[in-house]
């Protein structure tokens, strides 16, 4: 599924300048998609640059869902689309605009790093 290597950025480079959260409550918003990666990413890989699918035990639906909706009001530029998989886990496919690439790039090696992946 991945076109090529994901772009070597620092794992903690991934919230945008563009990102409307107020400063002191981003560092929060990271620890928590650190515990969903932690917890629940089973896989990831990336189709297209503005596309990354990340593939979660189902047992974390509830809590992707809703930090996922709470990132798109502060990061408009994000589109979260969750669908069944076949062998019962859950794929959460991540895109951006072009403009954008760096930012899912960062949140790829983020993600890999906190589950113990290789990006």
């Amino acid at each position: 599924m991945t076109t090529g290597p994901l772009a070597l950025v620092q794992a903690d480079d991934w919230l945008p300048q563009a990102c409307t959260l107020p400063t002191v409550e981003q560092p929060l918003r990271i620890a928590e998609f650190d515990r969903l990666f932690t917890a629940g990413l089973r896989g990831l890989g990336r189709s297209a640059p503005t596309r990354l699918q990340l593939r979660l035990d189902a047992a974390t639906e509830a809590t992707a869902r809703e930090l996922t909706a709470r990132e798109t009001s502060c990061c408009s530029f994000f589109t979260f689309d969750f669908t069944p998989a076949p062998d019962g886990e859950l794929l959460l496919d991540v895109t951006v605009p072009q403009a954008q690439v760096d930012v899912l790039d960062a949140l790829a090696v983020r993600a890999a790093a906190a589950a113990g992946l290789s990006a």
